[in-house]
């Protein structure tokens, strides 16, 4: 089966991938038609798909995620690969396979991810800041093992949450090492907060995001956590006008940075100032690490990366280059 970081255009494709993500539209003709938009991966990478005048069982058939068998055509829109879907149907078990075999995951074990995060807690010399950690690693629960860090921008795979977050982990401790003045605890805290209420935020199914929850679209997850703050600080019998509360608080609601990017205060502590750009840091090189591994094997650029202002990047060498 054809992987799909090799497809190029006019190849004729027939195969099994997993479909993340399915979206009724109308063309704009008229009468307009009814057709569907979707999201096709494997384990290399993903391509939107586009299956023309569907019929009212294709509306119903197909829902995010499932695996399917796909005959189509790549073609090329606005420079980018994209599916035009001639055959479409659901996997059936007489197939033999298995979805999580076309889930992209994170390169290293969820166990020992979270194995790593926990430790990390574990190390805080300040008790109370790791009480709170503590409670809101245990409000995640198990969530950590599979969820993505979001929909599509960064760390969209399985895993993709707690991987961010140990990396940025690994990061931050540099950082505290080269800039002792930081306080390692509240840094270190802060990373392993700052996106934990995406798992209540989001809801996702192996590392797919199918929707936003209701809080998830009213609330978002920096106002989530905050409150998952607030109240182990209160189950611990803390005041809501301690010092380390408020911090790591703080740290949370401005590590966006910018209210437009969903932040309503922007750093005003060292440590917020650090995970900040840690935090950009990590989404944005594993955003080019993801363009840079979904790049076809002869191609020397990516498609544009969004959150590099769009701009493609060059490949001078590959991973499994001799």
């Amino acid at each position: 089966m054809r992987l799909i970081r090799t497809f190029a255009e006019g190849d004729e494709i027939t195969g099994f991938y997993l479909l993340k993500n399915v979206e009724i539209k109308q063309t704009n003709g008229t009468p307009p038609k009814d057709f569907l938009d979707l999201a096709l991966a494997d384990k290399s990478g993903e391509i939107p798909a586009k299956l023309w005048d569907a019929s009212p069982t294709d509306k119903e058939a197909f829902v995010a995620p499932m695996l399917v068998k796909v005959r189509g055509i790549v073609q090329s829109y606005r420079e980018k690969p994209q599916l035009k879907v001639i055959q479409i149907r659901p996997v059936v078990r007489e197939d033999g396979l298995n979805i999580t075999d076309f889930v992209r995951s994170a390169p290293v074990l969820p166990v020992d991810l979270l194995h790593a995060i926990a430790t990390t807690a574990g190390s805080f010399q300040d008790q109370d800041i790791k009480r709170i950690v503590e409670m809101c690693l245990a409000k995640a629960s198990d969530k950590l093992m599979h969820y993505p860090a979001g929909k599509g921008m960064h760390h969209a795979f399985y895993a993709g949450l707690a991987y961010h977050v140990a990396r940025m982990l690994e990061l931050g401790e540099f950082v505290c090492r080269q800039r002792p003045f930081l306080n390692r605890d509240l840094l270190l805290a802060g990373i392993i907060l700052h996106d934990i209420a995406k798992t209540e935020e989001m809801e996702a199914e192996l590392g797919v995001v199918s929707d936003y929850s209701v809080k998830g679209k009213l609330l978002g997850h920096l106002a989530l956590a905050y409150g998952w703050i607030t109240e182990s600080a209160v189950a611990l019998g803390m005041s809501l006008d301690d010092e380390k509360v408020v911090a790591l608080q703080h740290i949370v609601l401005s590590h966006h940075n910018l209210g437009e990017w969903g932040s309503p205060v922007q750093p005003q502590l060292p440590e917020a100032v650090a995970l900040h750009y840690i935090d950009q840091l990590d989404a944005k090189l594993q955003a080019v690490e993801d363009a840079v591994d979904a790049a076809h094997d002869n191609s020397k650029w990516t498609a544009p990366v969004r959150v590099a202002e769009n701009k493609q990047m060059y490949v001078i060498t590959r991973r499994n280059a001799p």
